[in-house]
């Protein structure tokens, strides 16, 4: 089985505001029986995937997870420089929980690479109080095929 997840394509959100954030895609492509979709694309901000670990971690027991690249307040180089940093750190920790069995079988992770429902949603998704349940979200993420478009546009 083989799992890819490739974290690309930094985008600056609300530029020049007081709540400019950047966001990420995550590519995901896979022939794993653990996913629904074989192959996903969607965009994520650095607290989502905080909020990631943080849930990843509670339901681990005593699984570690992948620590996210730090939140650096005072970096000093570029902006640039400190997003592709950043985007490389949050890639090698997704690639360490995509290899974990354990982590694999949490159904946030399974909403947060391969739907685009926000955390209260996710949330809502996993409680079974949202209009659908995790597979079907994440079905209607791929039927939809929002992400995998913008991927095939993007490729020269």
């Amino acid at each position: 089985e083989l799992t890819t997840v490739r974290v690309q394509d930094p985008r600056v959100q609300n530029e020049g505001s007081w709540n400019s954030y950047v966001d990420y895609k995550i590519f995901l492509h896979t022939n794993s029986k653990a996913f629904t979709a074989k192959t996903s694309c969607v965009r994520r901000r650095y607290r989502e995937f905080v909020w990631l670990r943080r849930q990843l971690q509670r339901n681990a027991g005593l699984v570690p997870v992948p620590e996210l690249p730090g939140k650096s307040t005072f970096f000093v180089g570029s902006t640039d420089e400190f997003i592709e940093k950043r985007r490389q750190g949050l890639q090698q920790f997704l690639e360490k929980v995509v290899q974990n069995v354990v982590l694999l079988s949490d159904s946030r992770l399974h909403l947060f690479l391969q739907s685009q429902l926000s955390v209260p949603e996710i949330e809502a998704c996993v409680q079974g109080q949202g209009p659908q349940t995790v597979t079907e979200a994440i079905l209607h993420y791929a039927m939809s095929n929002c992400g995998w478009a913008q991927e095939e546009e993007s490729r020269p």
